[in-house]
């Protein structure tokens, strides 16, 4: 029902987008994606680019008066660094860095020089993204739901925060320049990064992206592309250097015994003031599943982990072929980040976003918001006044 589409290049004039299928009537403006676009270039460990671009997003279509209309949005970022390589001959590129898309790109593609998939598989392309998925946060904030992330590693340095609620969490990582919610471990963040430059490397990390608010019900698990962990996992593994995915604590509960990796059901407990349930809502003290069972949503925090890989541009040469020669040698540098995660942190929150818009859109539908939001109060919770058991036995097939 949503779907976007993102084009340009990382020195080319302009990256664009075009997000098809945002129902009408949301309130918008350019200052709520340039909001994004900017929490994107902020994190320590960034390279020079981001002290070159000042992005800034223009709604070429789709938005009338402050509020979309139903037809495709259609956005546009400049490239203020196209300037330094408009008409300009560029130095051949033909050795490849491990871990990168040049070898493979230049394979399948058949290209004679490795910049034309330096310049589309870069990590620029996320620009527009995060311009998509602002929209999509500002669809979803519409039914009280919120999607906010921090950095939970760096390198070996790992965070503490259990305890602290999620919403103090967002609002402390987005203070920190590592985005780390535990003032601690950012210290010691800052520190490893601080070396990892000085040793002309880079560091990766693992980065939690957290859904609050969620109705039950997103998702399906009546087909196997329709479960909302496939369709998150796919989303958070098709940005750049994301190499791992898990929802909830799923490789702790790989190493638990079935008692102990679910959460168990109770219902609210009984009000001896008032002689009476307060209400009938069926809850959980603890949350290892992360938000989904079966492929859909069942109304606790939706907590993804992400791993991402220390990028492959290094300082220090990596070996490798030069595809021109056929000889061994080192890389030829590219400017790029010591520590991207940081940054990568409103990226995952955009897919995440998009994702959650749709499925959204599926389970309501409705052209508008107004036809919508009628719709969203009327959902079934996890309640016993919603689930209406007949307690009867039931000739299944006759």
């Amino acid at each position: 029902m949503l779907r976007f589409l993102t084009a340009g290049e990382s020195h080319g004039p302009a990256l664009t987008a075009i997000l098809d299928g945002i129902p009408a009537g949301l309130p918008l403006d350019a200052s709520i994606i340039d909001l994004e676009l900017a929490r994107r270039q902020k994190g320590y460990g960034s390279g020079g680019r981001m002290k070159i671009e000042k992005d800034t997003v223009q709604i070429l279509s789709g938005v009338m008066a402050g509020e979309t209309t139903g037809a495709p949005i259609a956005l546009l970022v400049v490239n203020d660094d196209h300037v330094k390589w408009k008409g300009k001959a560029i130095e051949p590129l033909t050795t490849p860095r491990p871990g990168h898309a040049d070898l493979t790109g230049a394979v399948k593609y058949g290209y004679r020089d490795l910049r034309p998939t330096l310049e589309r598989s870069s990590a620029r392309e996320t620009t527009m993204r995060v311009a998509a998925g602002a929209v999509c946060k500002q669809l979803l904030a519409q039914f009280g739901i919120r999607v906010g992330g921090y950095v939970k590693a760096i390198g070996e340095v790992e965070a503490d925060f259990d305890g602290t609620s999620y919403e103090v969490r967002f609002e402390v990582a987005e203070a920190s320049d590592v985005r780390c919610p535990d003032p601690v471990a950012a210290g010691k963040m800052r520190a490893r990064i601080e070396e990892i430059i000085h040793s002309k490397d880079t560091l990766g990390g693992i980065l939690e992206i957290v859904a609050l608010n969620l109705p039950v019900g997103l998702g399906s698990y009546a087909q196997w592309d329709r479960r909302l962990e496939a369709r998150l996992a796919q989303a958070v593994l098709s940005v750049q250097a994301m190499k791992g995915v898990e929802i909830g604590d799923a490789f702790e509960n790989a190493r638990r015994p079935g008692t102990q990796a679910h959460d168990a059901m109770s219902v609210e407990p009984f009000d001896q003031a008032q002689g009476k349930r307060s209400t009938l809502n069926v809850q959980r003290s603890s949350n290892r599943a992360g938000g989904t069972e079966g492929g859909v949503t069942n109304g606790q925090p939706l907590v993804i982990r992400a791993a991402m890989k220390p990028i492959a541009t290094t300082l220090t040469p990596q070996r490798t072929v030069d595809l021109a020669t056929g000889q061994e040698g080192p890389t030829t540098y590219e400017r790029s980040d010591f520590c991207p995660v940081p940054r990568a942190v409103p990226i995952l929150e955009a897919m995440v976003a998009f994702v959650l818009a749709d499925a959204l859109l599926e389970k309501l539908g409705g052209d508008s918001l107004a036809e919508m939001k009628p719709r969203f109060e009327t959902l079934r919770r996890a309640n016993l006044q919603d689930l209406q058991m007949d307690n009867t036995p039931h000739v299944w097939w006759p």
